[in-house]
């Protein structure tokens, strides 16, 4: 019980540490991880290895097969070889034509042309650094910036339990099992597949920061799939805290707000009638949920029924909530089946939020039962 105190006790003074003004971390990141998931990364400090390329008019910049335009800051100049691209990931699709942060690329462009979200992007460059080869010894950050050159080998890395990406520091999950978790090192992270965070001394929850204060050595397999890098484990053990890490992240703006979480589809859908009364409830959203922020957030009522008290929301009625990560999708089951020609409102509160903390924005659902 004391330990468990204390380390409570150090999670609250870390957070209100964490509430004075810093300067936010870039991301680290791969030309193929943008493509997949623009909508994460969009309007955020990255940081991308590759080799930069002249394909007149653009600048590009290659790694791994895949490439992503490059637009260079003022007094910010090319390098030949393998580098380090740092800047702000802009995908220009989410912005309205005209727009600043997209430069010279909406000279000459019509409105009516301009890309869908996800079709063009774009990182202005602050700043561009000549790396050296890769290290011998992997560590997560190598394993972030150049996961095509750790594929399928076994490798051992350091690094700070993150839960089950509590702290929206990847954008997707591996859906592998309910014990996946991420493992962050000074910079950049992985995913960890395949053991429960459980061991010789430790037992760790996927879903409760207070655990994040541990830091584990994880052996196992590089697997890459769709954007994201997980580690195979086939080992876990309790490790120290490095006393001296990789590199300290330089300084960057400040992070953009992140993206509202839409809802993209729901079953039964707005203004629907003769629905089944024990049908279940799907609504299924344009990222990933963090599934804790679903507790208490979701209301299920009949329209016209009495409520307790005046002014107070109508009583909500029975039901379980499933979370199906792999399709992005939550499912209500009702406890009872709905009354006849009852007309019901499904209700998504303020609270909700995304596996990367942005905000569900509050929506409601209206439909009638059929007899």
């Amino acid at each position: 019980m004391i330990r468990l105190a204390l380390r409570v006790l150090l999670i609250v003074l870390l957070a209100a540490g964490s509430a004075q003004p810093q300067t936010p971390a870039r991301r680290l990141a791969t030309i193929d991880a943008v493509k997949q998931f623009p909508g994460f990364y969009h309007l955020q400090n990255v940081l991308i290895r590759g080799e930069l390329a002249d394909a007149a008019p653009r600048l590009l910049l290659r790694a791994d097969e895949h490439d992503v335009r490059v637009m260079l800051e003022d007094g910010v100049a090319t390098r030949s070889g393998p580098v380090e691209v740092r800047g702000l990931l802009i995908d220009v699709g989410r912005l309205e034509p005209g727009d600043p942060r997209v430069g010279s690329y909406a000279e000459g462009r019509d409105a009516d042309r301009w890309p869908r979200p996800g079709e063009e992007l774009i990182v202005r460059a602050s700043g561009v650094v000549q790396v050296a080869a890769a290290p011998s010894t992997p560590s997560v950050r190598a394993i972030a910036l150049e996961p095509w050159k750790f594929d399928g080998q076994r490798v051992t890395v350091v690094g700070n339990f993150r839960g089950r990406n509590l702290f929206g520091d990847l954008p997707g999950a591996p859906g592998k099992s309910k014990y996946d978790f991420v493992l962050r090192g000074a910079e950049g992270a992985v995913w960890v597949t395949n053991l429960r965070p459980k061991g010789n001394g430790f037992d760790l929850d996927v879903n409760r920061r207070v655990d994040s204060d541990r830091w584990l050595e994880v052996t196992g397999t590089i697997v890459r799939d769709n954007g994201l890098v997980t580690i195979d484990a086939t080992k876990l053990a309790l490790a120290k805290a490095p006393q001296v890490t990789e590199a300290p992240a330089e300084s960057a703006a400040p992070a953009a707000p992140l993206e509202p979480v839409h809802i993209v589809f729901s079953s039964p859908t707005d203004g629907e009638t003769d629905v089944t009364p024990n049908g279940s409830i799907r609504i299924q959203f344009s990222r990933g949920l963090s599934q804790p922020s679903l507790e208490g957030q979701i209301r299920v009522s009949y329209l016209g029924a009495p409520r307790p008290d005046a002014g107070a929301p109508p009583s909500s009625l029975a039901f379980t909530v499933s979370y199906d990560a792999g399709s992005r999708a939550i499912q209500i089951k009702m406890s009872q089946p709905l009354d006849p020609f009852a007309t019901v409102r499904v209700e998504l509160l303020d609270g909700i939020k995304g596996f990367d903390g942005g905000p569900v924005a509050p929506w409601s659902l209206t439909f009638s039962v059929g007899g």
